[in-house]
């Protein structure tokens, strides 16, 4: 047991160099529309998002006919840490697709939780159960040992605070669909932008596009460096902001954040945050009439409710949307 312990630790210690400047594997990256593994946004070009994103479009109607394609392959879902949208979407998506799902959400329940085993050790395993294996762990750099010992597809459903590639993909699906475009418009990133994967998704890939960005966190929340220069770099205009109410002033879309508690090593520095970046009524009333509300879920109290019956307020149906997403890497993946 001491030598498996090592060996993670050991693999970990490799894959906690800085993720926002890793250097992808050449075959892993999509080429010449194959995807095989899809661990971080710096997996594709703006050119594969592209067609990720319209490959989504076609299957808004295989998600409402189903499709038998995948009736031999198995998607294995190996989720360490609490999920409902993820888990569940993708699910959908495998089973609209034809295929069949195995897996576990109760990590204390499995040899990997409960009796110690390697990840390494789990991956190998169930590599010979399934065709793809979908995976969130809490642990950052769990995402890329999975796919270090891995011989089928791996997909990153949410690793650490680092990432969360498909969430970004299904939201700058629901920006194209609900705005027409992506390209041209100003969005806002709020709330936890230090912890929350989901952001630190999404801004990389909004790197690929011609948008201009405001970063609205607590001091003590703020993006973190690397992504913002990366931003930059790619000529974004970026511009960090302290008040929702500037976050929310001439911009198309708003994208909110919950205060994630779990994520805090320390809780008093929770406390100094929480209740703080609220968007209630009040600030929604100084919105443009074509805005939009975006929040990957779940909602804490960042969100007023009565802001739900709102023409802006528009993350239902960006749930919705992760079900056509994921269906659509699924298929560049396994198809």
């Amino acid at each position: 047991m001491g030598d498996r312990l090592d060996e993670r630790e050991n693999w970990l210690e490799r894959l906690k160099s800085d993720l926002y400047v890793f250097k992808i594997p050449e075959s892993e990256v999509m080429l010449m529309g194959e995807l095989h593994n899809l661990i971080s946004i710096h997996d594709l070009s703006r050119e594969n998002i592209d067609m990720i994103l319209e490959r989504a479009k076609k299957m808004e109607n295989v998600a409402i006919k189903r499709s038998k394609d995948f009736s031999s392959k198995i998607m294995a879902c190996l989720f360490f840490e609490a999920s409902t949208r993820t888990r569940l979407s993708f699910e959908s998506a495998m089973i609209r697709l034809g295929g069949r799902v195995l897996g576990f959400a109760d990590v204390a329940a499995t040899s990997a939780g409960g009796k110690g085993e390697t990840l390494a050790d789990t991956i190998r395993t169930v590599e010979r159960y399934a065709d793809i294996i979908v995976m969130r762990h809490p642990l950052d750099g769990s995402a890329r040992v999975a796919a270090e010992f891995s011989n089928i597809p791996i997909i990153n459903a949410g690793s650490g605070s680092e990432e969360h590639p498909t969430q970004a993909l299904l939201d700058l699906y629901s920006i194209m669909k609900m705005k027409g475009n992506v390209d041209g418009l100003t969005i806002s990133l709020c709330g936890d932008l230090k912890y929350g994967r989901t952001v630190h998704s999404l801004g990389m890939a909004l790197a690929c596009y011609d948008v201009k960005v405001k970063l609205a966190a607590p001091e003590s929340l703020r993006m973190k460096p690397a992504i913002i220069e990366e931003m930059q770099r790619a000529g974004i205009q970026v511009q960090q902001v302290d008040t929702l109410e500037d976050a929310i002033e001439d911009v198309d879309v708003v994208y909110m954040t919950r205060i994630q508690k779990e994520r805090f090593p320390d809780t008093r520095e929770y406390d100094a945050v929480k209740g703080k970046f609220r968007l209630t009524m009040r600030e929604v009333d100084k919105m443009k009439d074509d805005s939009i509300i975006l929040h990957p879920l779940p909602r804490v109290d960042e969100i007023s409710s009565d802001v739900d019956s709102t023409p802006h307020a528009r993350y239902f149906d960006q749930v919705y949307n992760g079900v056509v997403t994921r269906m659509a890497i699924l298929d560049l993946i396994l198809g």
